[in-house]
């Protein structure tokens, strides 16, 4: 039996693809320890891994989250560091475990700890990754190299690294020193995968159990439409009132997820819509016909797993890499969020959930993330990792 010590940022798009895995791990006999805050500390519980509790400088700020690219990299990268050096101290009398599970975007302190224990270190990837074939920055995110800003973040990060022996911030940045970089999408879906050969494995979605977020049923025959945001860029009470003006008299049944929006400001509800803060979202779209998404990765992998064809309405650099995905590879269509009118976003609607092409590319799609092989072949690297056979 081996130690892995799992480490995330405090947000549902990098911890849950970390569940499925943790959980097998556990099931195979390993010792998991997984280091969150209060907020993911009962589903991390639900895996079997004990829970090392934490607190996150980044829960109860009323601060928007940042894009790690842009003119909002300099702030998100101070944000990452000051993240970085609380966890690094509530951490500092952790076990030594045998290896370290980390997400690779922004958990900067599982990939020090891993130096500090001198470690194998394996990266989780909850969206596109980069090489010199294909980068978010050659097409979506855009930043100035000579800022002031950018200039003095990267010198007190490299200052910081090198005080913590973790090298160069490029090679940092890269996370050069993992073991394995697991992929949590097909290698279908990510642009230009076929270059992506070195300690790259695309394994696909790790979905975890969500029963406890409960169940979900239709409320008669009519065709379902899921409607969010996701958790995190959803504060738009102007779509969330042009969709039910877009639902209102269709034979549909619309499920919308509000998030923190007042539902009060929103104004008359049809009948055929059902408002919520939050959905169990794999019950809802085990139903669906169609998902209107924010095309976070994450839902975008949970809307492939069903076959449901999706209509984005991208609202930031990631996203909108998503959505020209979708579109490239004719699993739903994309509309710009700043121009939605209520017919053209229910023509969109029905135009995929009756398209015959986007239905034949979705089954492709879910047999590409078959494939790819999931929770269990994310264990079988790992375990590979560790010296065992996977």
């Amino acid at each position: 039996m081996a130690t892995v010590a799992f480490f995330a940022p405090a947000a549902a798009g990098h911890v849950n693809p970390t569940l499925g895995l943790a959980a097998e791990l556990v099931r195979r006999g390993h010792r998991v320890t997984y280091a969150t805050t209060k907020t993911y500390a009962e589903r991390v519980a639900a895996t079997g891994a004990e829970v090392v509790p934490v607190t996150s400088t980044w829960e109860g700020r009323d601060v928007e989250t940042p894009q790690m690219h842009g003119k909002e990299l300099a702030r998100a990268m101070n944000m990452v560091l000051t993240e970085t050096k609380s966890m690094l101290a509530q951490l500092s009398d952790a076990d030594k475990p045998d290896l370290v599970v980390h997400d690779g975007t922004m958990c900067w302190w599982g990939r020090i700890l891993a130096v500090r224990w001198q470690v194998p270190a394996v990266e989780t990837w909850p969206n596109f990754v980069g090489n010199e074939h294909w980068s978010m920055a050659q097409k979506y995110t855009t930043f100035n190299p000579l800022s002031p800003r950018f200039l003095l973040m990267a010198v007190r990060i490299s200052r910081f690294l090198q005080k913590e022996g973790a090298g160069a911030m490029d090679g940092f940045m890269r996370g050069d020193g993992a073991a394995l970089r697991l992929v949590a999408l097909p290698r279908a879906f990510q642009y230009a995968g076929d270059t992506f050969t070195d300690r790259y494995e695309f394994v696909g979605p790790l979905f975890a159990d969500r029963t406890d977020q409960g169940d979900w049923e239709p409320s008669g025959d009519l065709p379902v439409a899921l409607v969010s945001l996701g958790t995190a860029y959803n504060d738009r009470p102007d779509f969330y009132r042009t969709v039910l003006q877009s639902a209102a008299d269709r034979p549909w049944q619309v499920v919308l997820a509000i998030g923190t929006v007042d539902a009060g400001v929103l104004g008359a509800v049809p009948p055929n819509v059902e408002v919520h803060r939050q959905v169990p979202q794999l019950a809802v779209l085990r139903h669906a016909k169609a998902f209107v998404t924010h095309a976070g990765m994450g839902s975008t992998m949970e809307s492939l797993h069903f076959g449901v064809p999706m209509v984005a309405v991208p609202q930031m650099a990631e996203q909108r890499a998503n959505a020209d995905r979708i579109a490239e590879l004719g699993l739903g269509t994309v509309l710009a969020p700043d121009r939605i009118t209520a017919d053209p976003l229910w023509t969109a609607v029905e135009r995929v959930a009756d398209d015959e092409h986007v239905r034949e590319r979705l089954a492709w799609m879910r047999g590409e993330m078959t494939a790819a092989g999931g929770v269990p072949a994310a264990a079988d690297a790992v375990e590979r990792t560790l010296g065992r056979p996977g």
